[in-house]
């Protein structure tokens, strides 16, 4: 169970990277235009199994891939019912969740690549791996770790402004329009600030009336709060010696992750940039997640000594 779990959660990792490059290949609607119905999704232009263009076999490529991640899953609740009642309510709830995901993936492709489709359908792809994630410790029976006070707090704070940074990019990604007939160079919220970064503009944060401006300055916004809470959760970790290992990784991804998004800006070519700047992004998710499962509840932490009254 243990094994099948973790292949599960590199599967969903791989259909998350996968899913980057459909999107920088221009590949989104490689298997039919958008109001195709059955004939764009669940099958390729029609077909089962796509032709020989090469946008068609990129998405279908991804489609392929969460079929399998899907009866993965299938598999874990299925094992869970017949061998770990305890883990069917955790495993019900990654079936439901796959299925939505899923169905949303189909909704992403008939409605054009929508945005909000786009970034939805990112974050729920995140609350799938933090969900395998609780899975995998789980069946082993991992014991939380007393970070002391406010530390569990701080982490699961982290995580949530992580996971809004990444489905604010997706928001962002889906401006881009790719693979969509109105597509062109230059398009999209990515460009709203030139080249500059930290700048945008020649200003700081200029939220205006500007749509892609705000959409790009929305991801920043949510990037450096989340930055400032990883910082803090890397520094009292250390300085409390809990879970050190967990903080250096943080730490390490998250400044690789900056500058990779700040590159991503200064380039012109940022084709490879975005998809490593996406699987950067996901691995900060899943260890700021881990990191936070690892930490007691306040329930379960050590009650502190009562201090000797003085007579």
């Amino acid at each position: 169970m243990r094994r099948l779990v973790l292949a599960t959660g590199i599967a969903t990792f791989a259909l998350v990277i996968v899913g980057g490059v459909v999107r920088v290949s221009d590949s989104g609607l490689g298997c039919g235009p958008a109001g195709s119905g059955f004939h764009g999704w669940p099958f390729c232009n029609g077909d089962v199994v796509p032709g020989v263009d090469l946008n068609s076999i990129v998405e279908y490529t991804h489609r392929a891939l969460a079929i399998v991640v899907g009866f993965m899953i299938l598999a874990i609740f299925v094992q869970a019912w017949r061998q770990r009642r305890d883990l069917l309510p955790p495993a019900s709830l990654l079936l439901a969740l796959v299925i939505a995901q899923g169905a949303l993936g189909g909704a992403t492709v008939e409605e054009n690549l929508e945005e909000v489709y786009v970034a939805a359908h990112l974050g729920l792809a995140m609350l799938l791996l933090g969900m395998i994630l609780y899975l995998w410790r789980a069946v082993g029976g991992a014991a939380h770790v007393d970070g002391g006070p406010r530390l569990r707090p701080l982490a699961i704070a982290a995580s949530g402004a992580v996971l809004c940074t990444i489905v604010a990019g997706g928001y962002m990604a889906g401006t881009q329009n790719y693979g969509r007939a109105d597509y062109q160079l230059g398009d999209g919220a990515h460009h709203a600030c030139g080249k500059e970064f930290p700048t945008c503009n020649g200003e700081f944060m200029p939220f205006g009336d500007a749509r892609l401006v705000n959409i790009h300055l929305t991801h920043r916004a949510f990037m450096y709060l989340a930055s400032l809470l990883e910082i803090a959760l890397v520094v009292v970790a250390l300085r409390r010696g809990v879970l050190t290992r967990h903080a250096w990784v943080l730490a390490g991804l998250l400044a690789t992750q900056v500058l990779v998004g700040a590159l991503n800006v200064w380039l012109d070519e940022y084709e490879l940039l975005i998809v490593l700047h996406l699987a950067l992004g996901t691995l900060l998710w899943i260890t700021s997640v881990g990191m936070t499962l690892a930490l007691a509840p306040a329930r379960e932490r050590a009650p502190r000594r009562a201090e000797p009254v003085a007579a």
